[in-house]
C-alpha cells in the first residue's frame, strides 16, 4: 500500500496480493473500482507525501487488472481447473534445468543513499522488508518456535524466535497461504489460499496437516479432506477440541471435519447461507460469485465446545451479511441480531477475538455503505468501527471503542489533512483487518488495519504502535541527525497476528503485514519491533518483473525487479562500484524506487541505466543506479518520463526493440507509444505516439524488433463483462493495422508477445494466452491452447500447445509470458511454472526443471551474455538456470 506524490505529479501505491503455481484467481471476490486520479494531474509542486491512505482506490483498480487477465472474459474458475492442471504437470517430461535462487540477501527498503525525494521510499522507517504475510502460527511447546504464511511464497518455519527462516511447503502444488493453525496435538495444519481480497489473491489446493512441523516440511500427501477445498481461499482455522473438530471459513462458507478423522475424510460444509446450508431464510441478495464468504470463525472459550461465532459477509453488501452463531458446535446456526453499537445494516468483513476465558468478544469490523460511497465522495475510511461485547455474546450489547477518526489521533501517520488531504485508519479494512487479545489480559488488545494499534484498558484508550511511516510526521526530516522520530513504524497493511507463551520465555506478539513480519514482547511500552526480515530469509518477495545488465566494473550483473508494494529492487554485487560509488558495500538489495514497482527495462551494457514502472505507465529513469551521494537525497536521480497516456493498464507494458534497445523503446496503453532518445530521455514529452489503438482499450502486451512492433490489446478487458473483447495490432508490412483473428483463437486476455529472432521480417510472432480453457471457465471463452503462432504476420495462427490428451502437450494455465533462445527454444512462464517447446511447434513440452518452488512464474528474461533465464516469481522472488 506504499503511497506517495511526487514533486513530478501525484503517486499513489497499492497493496496488492500474492499468487501460487496452481493456485487460481478469487473471482468472487473481485469488486469494480472507482475512479482514480491520473497520474501527473497533480499540483506539480506539491510534496510527495501527501496523500497517505488514498491508495485504497487504486488497490481497489488493480484488484480488477490482476484478476482480468486469469478470468476474461467469464467470471469464475471451476474448482476442476487447479486439479486438473496439476496432474497434467506432474505427468510431464522433465527437461534437465537446475534453478538457483537469486534474492538471497537482506532487502532494505531505507538505505542511506537510495533516497531521492522525489521517487524513493527509503528513509520511512520501514527498514528490511519481505513480501505480504498472510498468517502467522507459533508452536505452543517448542520455544522460539514461529510459523510464517506467505501469500504466494509457502510456509517458513523459524526455530530462533524469528531471527531466520526456512522454508517447509516448497512441495506443494499451491504456495498462496491463508491460515496457519497449531492443533493441540502440535500438529500444524496449513490452508491454501489467500482470503485478502487483494488483487494478486490465488485459490489453494486445499487443507494439509504437518504432524511434526518443527523439523519436517510438508508434502502432497499431507493433504486432510477431498477436493471440498480446492480453488478456495481460507481465512481462518480454528480448533474445537472439546467438541473434536477443526472449523475453516473459507470463501464457500464454512466447513467442518472431525479432528481425529483419518486423512481421506471429507469437509462438510456446516453453513452458507445463501445455499441454506446450516441456516434457512436468508435473502441472499448477491449472485454466486460472491455468496456465502465466510471472513472469519472463533470458537469461544469456556463453552464446551459448543459455542462458535461466524462473519459471513461480502464486503461490497449483501443480503446474507451477518454475525451467525451456532451452540451445537456447528451442526445449526442463527444469524445475530447485534443491539448497542453494531448495525446489523452495516455489517461487512469483520474480524474477531475472545478474550481467554471467553468473557468479552472484540469485533473489528468494514462497512459496505461506507466502501459504496469511498470512491471519489470524499469518505476517508471504510471501517464501520470496533467495539467490544462485554458479555462475549454475538448479540451483544455492543460497545464501540474505536472509530477511524479517533483512531488517527493516537500518534497515527494518516491523520485527517496530517498529510495533505489524507485519509483515516481503515481506508483499506476490506482488505487489511485483524484484531486480538493478549491471552494473558482481556483488557490488552491489537488491531491491525493500515497501522497497528494497541490498547491496554479494553479499547478505551489506543496508541498507534506502528506506524504507516514517517514521512510528514512531525519529527521527520531528510537530515538523519534531526530526525526525531521513534521506532514505532513498520511496513504498512495488517494481516496476521499471534502470540507466543513459550515456558521460561518472553511472552510476545508477532506481527504479519505487506512488508513481512515484525515482533515484540507483549508487556514493551517502549517504541520499537524486532524486525524478522532482516536475515534476509524469509524470501517470499513478490515480483511482477525481472531484468538484469552487466555493471560497467566488471564486477557482475545489475538485476532489477518490481514488487507488489514494494518498490523497486536492486541487487548489484557486494563491492561493485559505478562512477566511483560502491553499490552495496553491505550486501543487501535496496529500493531506489518506491511505491508499487511494474515492469522493467534496464540497459544490458550498463545495469546501472534502469526504467522502472510505478503504475499506469508511470515511467521513471536513472542512469546511475538511482545513487545519491548525499545522505538526504537531495539530489535528483530519477526522473519523470511518463507519457500520459489516457487508457494504460495498472500494470502496463514497455520493452526496447530487442535489436536496437539504444534507438527505440515501446510502450502501450490506449496508444503505442515510441520513444527515440531512449537513455537520454528527460520527460514523458519523449515519445511519440505510434497507433491509437481505440478508445476503452488498453495495451496487455508489446514486443518489438527490427522496429517491427506488436500490441496485444484488451478493451472492455472486464472479466464479468460479456462484451470483453482482446485484439492485436502491428506496423508489420509498412503501416499500423489491426490483425484479424481467427474465430478458434481464444477470446481470452493475451499477455505476452514474443517475435522469432529467426525471422528477420518481424512476421513470426508467438502469443502466449492467460486465464483458463472455455472447459474451466463459466460463460464463453473458446479455445484451449496457451500458446499461439504466426509465420505469416498474423493471417493465420495455430495453437502449438500440443494434443491436449498427450502428456507432453502444454497445461491449461495462466501463461504469463515467453522469450525465444538462440537455438530456438521456446520458453514459456505459467502460474504454474517454466516450460519448453520448439518454435518449430512441434507439440511437445517440457517442465524446466523440478527445484523451482511452484509460486507462479509471471515474467522471463535474458541474462545480458543471453547465457541464463531469469525468471520472476510472485511470491518467492527471483531465479535463474541456464538457457535451455
Amino acid at each position: 500500500m506504499t503511497v506517495y506524490s511526487a514533486r513530478r505529479g501525484t503517486r499513489r501505491g497499492a497493496g496488492r496480493g500474492g499468487r501460487t503455481a496452481l493456485a487460481v484467481v478469487a473471482a468472487f471476490l473481485i469488486a469494480g473500482a472507482g475512479p482514480v486520479a491520473a497520474y501527473g494531474q497533480g499540483d506539480p509542486g506539491a510534496g510527495r507525501h501527501e496523500v497517505a491512505g488514498e491508495e485504497s482506490h487504486e488497490l481497489m483498480e488493480s484488484v480488477d487488472s490482476f484478476n482480468e487477465p486469469r478470468l476474461a472474459p467469464a467470471a469464475q474458475v471451476a474448482p476442476g481447473a487447479y486439479t486438473g492442471a496439476w496432474a497434467h504437470i506432474r505427468n510431464m517430461p522433465v527437461r534437465s534445468g537446475s534453478w538457483t535462487e537469486v534474492t538471497t540477501s537482506p532487502y532494505d527498503e531505507d538505505a542511506l543513499h537510495y533516497r531521492d525525494q522525489s521517487a524513493s521510499n527509503s528513509g520511512s522507517g520501514t527498514g528490511f522488508s519481505s513480501g505480504r504475510i498472510a498468517a502467522l502460527a507459533t508452536d505452543p511447546t517448542h520455544r522460539g518456535v514461529v510459523y510464517a504464511g506467505a501469500a504466494g511464497g509457502g510456509v517458513f518455519r523459524s526455530t530462533d524466535d524469528g531471527r531466520t527462516w526456512t522454508p517447509i511447503a516448497d512441495g506443494l502444488p499451491a504456495l498462496s497461504v491463508g491460515a496457519l493453525a497449531v492443533a493441540p496435538d502440535g500438529a500444524l495444519w496449513l490452508a491454501t489460499g489467500e482470503a485478502t481480497t487483494a488483487s494478486d489473491n490465488y485459490l489453494g489446493s486445499g487443507v494439509y496437516r504437518l504432524a511434526d512441523p518443527v523439523t519436517g516440511v510438508f508434502g502432497e500427501g499431507d493433504k486432510v479432506g477431498g477436493t471440498e477445498l480446492d480453488s478456495s481461499s481460507v481465512h481462518t482455522l480454528a480448533f474445537d477440541q472439546a467438541a473434536g473438530y477443526v472449523f475453516a471459513a473459507s470463501s464457500h462458507g464454512v466447513f467442518r471435519r472431525p479432528l481425529s478423522a483419518g486423512r481421506s475424510a471429507v469437509w462438510a460444509k456446516v453453513l452458507a447461507p445463501c445455499a441454506g446450508v446450516g441456516v434457512g431464510g436468508i435473502t441472499c441478495g448477491v449472485d454466486g460469485h460472491y455468496a456465502d464468504i465466510a471472513n472469519d470463525i472463533a470458537v469461544q472459550p469456556g463453552g464446551d465446545g459448543t459455542r462458535l461465532l461466524a462473519n459471513v459477509a461480502w464486503r461490497g453488501g449483501a443480503g446474507y451479511n451477518g454475525f451467525y452463531y451456532s451452540s451445537d458446535a456447528g451442526t445449526t446456526w442463527k444469524r445475530a441480531n447485534p443491539t448497542g453499537a453494531v448495525n446489523p445494516a452495516e455489517i461487512g468483513n469483520a474480524a474477531f477475538a475472545y478474550a481467554a476465558d471467553g468473557s468479552r468478544l472484540y469485533v473489528s469490523m468494514e462497512s459496505p455503505k461506507l466502501l459504496g460511497k469511498s470512491s471519489g465522495s470524499g469518505v476517508s475510511s471504510v471501517l464501520a468501527g470496533v467495539y467490544v461485547s462485554q458479555n462475549g455474546d454475538a448479540n451483544g450489547p455492543f460497545k464501540q471503542i474505536a472509530t477511524s477518526a479517533a483512531l488517527s489521533t493516537t500518534g497515527s501517520a494518516m491523520k485527517l489533512k496530517a498529510i495533505g488531504s489524507g485519509y483515516q485508519p481503515g481506508s483499506q479494512a476490506w482488505y487489511d483487518q485483524v484484531i486480538a487479545v493478549d491471552p494473558s489480559d482481556p483488557d490488552h488488545v491489537y488491531l491491525g488495519l493500515e497501522e497497528m494499534f494497541e490498547s491496554r484498558d479494553g479499547g478505551a484508550t489506543w496508541k498507534t504502535i506502528g506506524r504507516y511511516w514517517n514521512f510528514g510526521m512531525p519529527c521527520f526530516s531528510y537530515d538523519a541527525a534531526a530526525n526525531t522520530c521513534d521506532a514505532d513504524v513498520m511496513h504498512s497493511d495488517q494481516h496476521a497476528l499471534a502470540f507466543s507463551r513459550w515456558q521460561g520465555g518472553t511472552p510476545e506478539v508477532f506481527v504479519g503485514n505487506d512488508g513481512g513480519a515484525y515482533a515484540r514482547p507483549t508487556a514493551q511500552t517502549t517504541a520499537g519491533w524486532r524486525n524478522l526480515n532482516e536475515s534476509g530469509t524469509l524470501r517470499n518477495l513478490q515480483y511482477y518483473s525481472v531484468r538484469a545488465g552487466k555493471l560497467p566494473d566488471g564486477s557482475g550483473e545489475a538485476v532489477w525487479g518490481g514488487l507488489q508494494d514494494n518498490g523497486v529492487s536492486l541487487l548489484a554485487p557486494k563491492g561493485a562500484t559505478y562512477q566511483g560509488q560502491r553499490l552495496n558495500p553491505d550486501g543487501r538489495m535496496v529500493a531506489p524506487f518506491g511505491g508499487d514497482g511494474g515492469d522493467q527495462l534496464v540497459n544490458p551494457d550498463n545495469g546501472c541505466q534502469t526504467v522502472g514502472e510505478y503504475v499506469d505507465l508511470a515511467l521513471q529513469i536513472t542512469n546511475n543506479c538511482g545513487f545519491t551521494a548525499s545522505d538526504n537525497g537531495a539530489e535528483d536521480v530519477i526522473t519523470d518520463i511518463a507519457p500520459g497516456d489516457p487508457g494504460a493498464r495498472f500494470i502496463a507494458p514497455f520493452a526496447a526493440d530487442e535489436t536496437d534497445p539504444n534507438g527505440l523503446w515501446v510502450a502501450g496503453g490506449q496508444y503505442v507509444w515510441g520513444n527515440t532518445r531512449t537513455w537520454q530521455s528527460t520527460s514523458g514529452a519523449d515519445w511519440t505516439k505510434l497507433f491509437d489503438l481505440g478508445a476503452g482499450r488498453s495495451a496487455s502486451a508489446v514486443a518489438s524488433r527490427r522496429h517491427v512492433t506488436w500490441a496485444a490489446w484488451c478493451g472492455p478487458c472486464g472479466a464479468v463483462d460479456e462484451t470483453f473483447a482482446r485484439g492485436i495490432a502491428t506496423n508489420y508490412g509498412g503501416t499500423w493495422h489491426q490483425v484479424d483473428l481467427p474465430a478458434a483463437f481464444p477470446n481470452r486476455y493475451v499477455s505476452g508477445l514474443t517475435i522469432d529472432p529467426s525471422d528477420a521480417s518481424g512476421r513470426t510472432v508467438y502469443a502466449v494466452i492467460n486465464g483458463f480453457s472455455r472447459h474451466w471457465n463459466e460463460g464463453p471463452g473458446a479455445g484451449y491452447g496457451h500458446v499461439w503462432k504466426t509465420s505469416d504476420g498474423g493471417a493465420t495462427w495455430t495453437d502449438i500447445g500440443g494434443d491436449t490428451t498427450a502428456a507432453d502437450s502444454f497445461p491449461d494455465a495462466p501463461a504469463n509470458s515467453a522469450l525465444v533462445t538462440a537455438d530456438g527454444t521456446l520458453v514459456v512462464a505459467t502460474d504454474l511454472g517454466v516450460f519448453t517447446g520448439t518454435t518449430a511447434g512441434t507439440g511437445h513440452w517440457a517442465r524446466l526443471g523440478t527445484d523451482l518452488p511452484t509460486a507462479p512464474a509471471v515474467y522471463l528474461s535474458p541474462s545480458p551474455d543471453g547465457s541464463q533465464v531469469y525468471v520472476a516469481t510472485h511470491g518467492r522472488g527471483i531465479w535463474k538456470t541456464p538457457t535451455p
